[in-house]
């Protein structure tokens, strides 16, 4: 009996056009059938290479023995009664190829969030297995960081969630990187991501309706200025002194709200873009008119939309703000000029909500499928 290991299977998820064509001419083939398959994965999410009756049946029949197009698994889904699904995804053992490529990513699970609505799905996305920046108000902290995810692994996230919905999907999809993790901190993964997932040969979501979220990573926000296609910036701010914020966001004592706003003035919008600003409103801590009057100060001179969300109940030492605080809020800021919206948080029966990705099992309302 040979002692030799299998061969390791190649996974072709989250390659670029090019990386697939590369990889398609070093097997002798002509590089135009990496396009063939870029199209089939992330257009049409076709993953079974049986399918792709584009390609000739001997190179199906390779690869169906050496490559794989492997997605996240579903461990878990719990069903909200609002319509929401939360996944529990897992991921097996992958190989690094972004930042430190070659370095070996031990399994880990992750959280996705679906979310249907009349005319279109968000679908809320991890960049991370858990999370290092540490805010306080934040289930997601409690993790630590465990790993990055690849640029598969997060194509992987919406695929599956594309696939498991397909019956009952609307025109549109939107994709929040709002899930695990510090986008900024995993930044050449999730643009490698992106560039597939904002490629209209690619999966094809349309650049407008993804938003990435930081909690003010100030390189990555540089970073993200310079690229051709991007998506729409979203900045984590909850707060509106300096006081405030290192108390319940420990990156604030490296990236101060003056330099960060400094920052997002810098920010080379484009036309009709928007520079998001997110403030889970904590009650009793700064909610009060006196911080929505310093957040219009804040926000002066910058083209700013404000998401205000009331903080979603977890097992941390915070409240949730009375629904009058809420509107008092707002109406401060609308008042000021600056476009304000209260964000109606999805599946929080289900733990799915803003803040509340913490790998928790589910109440007993809950529905659990094992996959």
């Amino acid at each position: 009996m040979s002692s030799e290991s299998p061969k390791p299977v190649a996974n072709l998820l989250g390659r670029s056009g090019a990386e697939l064509r590369q990889f398609l001419e070093s097997l002798g083939e002509p590089g135009y059938r990496g396009a063939q398959i870029y199209h089939a994965m992330y257009s049409e999410r076709k993953f079974d290479f049986a399918a792709m009756t584009n390609l000739p049946g001997a190179l199906r029949e390779k690869f169906a023995r050496e490559v794989a197009i492997a997605l996240p698994r579903i461990a878990k889904r719990y069903h909200s009664a609002d319509g929401t699904v939360r996944y529990v995804l897992a991921l097996e053992q992958a190989t690094q190829t972004e930042g430190s490529p070659g370095r070996t990513l031990q399994p880990a699970n992750i959280e996705t969030v679906f979310m249907p609505e009349e005319k279109r799905q968000t679908i809320c996305i991890s960049t991370q297995a858990g999370c290092a920046v540490d805010c306080q108000f934040c289930l997601t902290a409690t993790l630590g960081l465990l790993r990055n995810l690849t640029a598969g692994e997060i194509v992987g996230e919406v695929l599956v969630a594309l696939e498991d919905n397909r019956v009952t999907l609307k025109p549109q999809t939107n994709i929040v990187l709002m899930g695990q993790g510090e986008p900024m901190l995993n930044y050449d993964a999730v643009m490698a991501a992106l560039r597939i997932l904002l490629d209209q040969n690619g999966v094809g979501i349309a650049p407008r309706h993804v938003a990435l979220s930081t909690s003010g990573i100030i390189p990555g926000i540089e970073r993200l200025a310079q690229e051709e296609v991007r998506p729409n910036l979203a900045i984590s701010l909850n707060a509106s002194s300096n006081e405030q914020r290192d108390r319940i966001m420990p990156i604030n004592r490296k990236y101060p709200l003056e330099m960060l706003l400094e920052a997002c003035r810098k920010y080379p919008l484009r036309p009709r873009e928007w520079l998001l600003f997110e403030y889970v409103l904590l009650g009793g801590f700064n909610d009060s008119p006196e911080d929505a009057r310093r957040v219009v100060r804040l926000l002066s001179g910058i083209r700013a939309k404000v998401n205000l969300i009331p903080w979603n109940p977890g097992a941390l030492p915070f409240q949730r703000p009375e629904p009058d605080r809420v509107n008092e809020f707002q109406k401060i800021l609308m008042d000021k000029g600056v476009l304000t919206f209260v964000r109606d948080s999805r599946g929080q029966d289900v733990m799915a909500a803003c803040g509340q990705l913490a790998l928790s099992e589910a109440t007993a309302a809950i529905t659990a499928i094992s996959s």
